[in-house]
């Protein structure tokens, strides 16, 4: 499910809980919101503000470690790629061809992180026709064969890399964590508009800190696919690799 739809739910069910409060408040006898009604009722909703915001602050810090190992899994690959690049270029005129292949993965993995769409996965760098290159050539002599194991070995942790972000992508958020959180924050709202005068500046109120709640749950899940949602990580590592490419 996309961040917005999870978002339109949750506003849909505050701010909903909200308003159902004051149609509560109403209808229930006055001896039901006398003083003491009123602390028991706002103790216990202290204890579900409580789990709510520990549960957001997990939440944020499980996006914000997202967000940060995307950003460094771009950087080590884009290193990667710029030192495959120039193990290449001491291994001879023999590996020119496999070098230009390597620039021609590099501009399509831009030109995918440019198109890519919600959803789409197929952004990572295919380094397998450059795997196979390199285990075609002949080497002649021993740093010749060293630098093949090297290169080898660089393109096993690029193509590693691919498959890591693939995973990490498909993750996300626990449906059963998003839905508790929303029915504590929907339960939290309630209980206000149970115990607010229902008249348009609490109303509008209301509306706003929904939105705001709303807003910051769309921006924690879609931080959380870090490669795919709007608020995506850089790729200015990959342009400066790409422009490093097959120099001598």
């Amino acid at each position: 499910m996309s961040p917005f739809a999870v978002g339109g739910i949750a506003f849909l069910c505050v701010f909903g809980a909200a308003f159902a409060g004051m149609l509560m408040r109403s209808r229930l006898p006055d001896h039901h919101l006398n003083p003491d009604s009123r602390d028991a009722i706002k103790l216990a909703t202290a204890v579900i503000g409580t789990l709510s915001a520990l549960a957001l602050g997990l939440l944020i810090a499980s996006a914000k470690r997202s967000f940060d190992d995307a950003g460094a899994e771009q950087r080590t690959s884009a290193a990667r790629v710029l030192l495959l690049d120039r193990v290449l270029a001491h291994y001879g005129p023999d590996a020119g061809e496999i070098r230009g292949t390597l620039r021609k993965l590099m501009e399509a993995r831009l030109s995918k992180a440019n198109a890519a769409s919600e959803g789409s996965l197929d952004g990572g760098l295919d380094v397998e026709p450059v795997q196979d290159a390199l285990r075609d050539l002949s080497p002649q002599t021993e740093a010749q064969r060293w630098l093949q194991s090297r290169a080898l070995q660089l393109s096993g942790l690029i193509a590693e890399a691919r498959w890591l972000r693939t995973e990490t992508e498909v993750g996300g958020f626990p449906g059963a964590f998003l839905a508790f959180l929303i029915l504590w924050l929907a339960l939290l709202f309630g209980s206000f508009g149970l115990l607010a005068p229902a008249n348009g500046t609490v109303i509008a109120i209301f509306i706003v800190c929904a939105l705001s709640i709303t807003g910051a749950l769309v921006l924690i899940i879609d931080m959380d696919h870090p490669y795919l949602g709007f608020i995506r990580i850089s790729d200015t590592p990959l342009r400066e690799a790409l422009a490093r490419l097959g120099q001598p």
